[in-house]
């Protein structure tokens, strides 16, 4: 695990919570995968809201010298995939974030307390 993508995780979550995203969470996969070190979920509770959690962490990363590889979904807001290379976020409305179950399909990596990043 590197100190930078630490660091881009706890901005990415501080984002978030700025936002008032619901129930994030933080899934380590960098011992189980090779595409990231972290996965960061999060819920919104509509479109708008959804919206402006992905745009708060695109500003805060890109601010810090991190900008997005990709990002997927904003237009329809129900699943907005960023990718930040050792970072990875995914921001859900509840239906979706249900039925994915990114947290069931990585557990096999370790989940941290956003507090403790």
């Amino acid at each position: 695990m590197n100190e930078i993508s630490r660091k881009m995780a706890k901005l990415a979550i501080e984002a978030l919570e700025d936002k008032k995203a619901e129930d994030i969470k933080v899934i380590d996969i960098s011992e189980v995968s090779v595409i990231a070190d972290y996965f960061i979920i999060a819920g919104g509770t509509n479109r708008s809201q959804i919206q402006a959690l992905a745009d708060n962490v695109d500003e805060k990363l890109g601010r810090a010298g991190h900008p997005s590889k990709q990002m997927e979904g904003y237009d329809t807001a129900n699943w907005i995939l960023m990718d930040f290379g050792d970072v990875i976020v995914h921001v859900f409305d509840k239906e979706n974030r249900l039925l994915y179950d990114l947290e069931r399909i990585w557990r096999d990596g370790q989940q941290v307390d956003p507090a403790e990043i």
